[in-house]
């Protein structure tokens, strides 16, 4: 199927352009999928604007250790006091009818523990990522959601980003020619203090948090899975922030088809987030490619030149990820970004961390 960039924009705006997909025959009405906000911080404060602008999901529960907060935010979304969990009662979620799914934006080390509690309540899981902190917990998230037979997706919300999309599809179509090479790069300067900095609650530096975007776009980008890798850690500022993760990661990897990426990730620096590849015919990059608005793919190849900025602004990115993941469980669909593609995420984490001699 080929799509032109009017096509994407407009199957983006609509949460239907992940993969590809055509136009879907029109549905009888259904009932939206109530959500169940398993952590009231930063990224759920995104993704909750994003569900109510959906057309088929809804807040109707929240779970949080802040009672005070959470009757504020339940306020906004007419979520009932009743419906309102904390951490240890939480498993009496799965008494209440009016929560079909959660969505668990939980600091990365909780992620596993509430993933496979929500599948015992019998609730499908949208699951922030790094889906985990190890191999054996994603493992273990995946089996628990089979065992209950819910659902299971990892956010991995630039899968449904049409500036990501498009040039997924102009590396799929040719326009580059044969792909050589790849570069990517993510980071920030983490200010003291933040759970990010606890290897407990993280699982890692920089990584597991920001640099997994570049990781997860190298794959999405190629198509492949790398078949070798090389990875150098390096910690640089001793002011007491990194005492628990390392603050620099840069890796390479190198794929089936030969094609090589090199990437990096920061805790102590500035680092727009992008990815350039460079094919045999041309290349292209996108810039603020990981972030919420932004967004701009710019590339060269042949007599073509594009120059596309991404007019979007949050909350879309959660609104097509929550859109994608309700119609998935309103049809009885497998999430393009299930748990399984958060494993393989998890496992070549490992691999890097290992290489670069750091142990998780």
């Amino acid at each position: 199927m080929t799509l032109n960039r009017r096509d994407f924009t407009r199957l983006g705006a609509l949460g239907l352009a992940a993969r590809f997909a055509p136009a879907l025959p029109a549905q009888p009405a259904q009932k939206k999928v109530r959500y169940a906000v398993i952590g009231l911080g930063t990224i759920a404060g995104h993704f909750m604007p994003a569900a109510r602008s959906t057309t088929n999901s809804e807040i109707t529960a929240l779970v949080s250790g802040h009672r005070d907060k959470a009757e504020r935010i339940a306020a906004q979304y007419n979520v009932p006091p009743a419906a309102i969990y904390n951490y240890d009662n939480f498993d009496q979620i799965a008494a209440n009818p009016n929560v079909d799914a959660v969505y668990v934006a939980l600091p990365n080390s909780m992620h596993a523990e509430y993933t496979i509690r929500a599948a015992k309540a019998g609730k499908h899981v949208l699951c922030e990522k790094p889906m985990s902190t190890t191999v054996a917990e994603a493992e273990s998230m995946i089996a628990a959601c089979k065992t209950a037979g819910v659902r299971l997706m990892i956010a991995y919300r630039c899968h449904y980003e049409p500036t990501n999309l498009r040039a997924v599809q102009l590396i799929r179509s040719g326009a580059l020619g044969q792909v050589q090479t790849i570069e990517s790069a993510f980071g920030f300067n983490c200010s003291a203090g933040q759970w990010r900095l606890n290897k407990k609650l993280a699982g890692g530096g920089p990584l597991f948090d920001v640099g997994i975007y570049s990781l997860n776009a190298c794959r999405y980008l190629t198509g492949e899975e790398p078949a070798a890798l090389s990875a150098y850690a390096s910690t640089i500022d001793r002011d007491g922030r990194f005492n628990e993760v390392e603050e620099n990661v840069s890796w390479t990897m190198k794929f089936p088809s030969g094609v090589v990426a090199a990437c990096n990730t920061t805790y102590g620096g500035v680092m727009e987030g992008y990815f350039r590849v460079h094919g045999s015919k041309g290349w292209l990059e996108v810039n603020n490619a990981f972030v919420y608005e932004g967004l701009h793919l710019r590339a060269e190849f042949g007599e073509t030149r594009l120059d596309e900025p991404n007019p979007a602004r949050d909350p879309s990115h959660f609104q097509a990820e929550a859109e994608h993941f309700s119609h998935c469980i309103q049809s009885n669909l497998e999430p393009k970004s299930p748990g399984e593609e958060g494993l393989r995420d998890m496992r070549l984490i490992t691999q890097i961390y290992k290489s670069a001699g750091i142990d998780l």
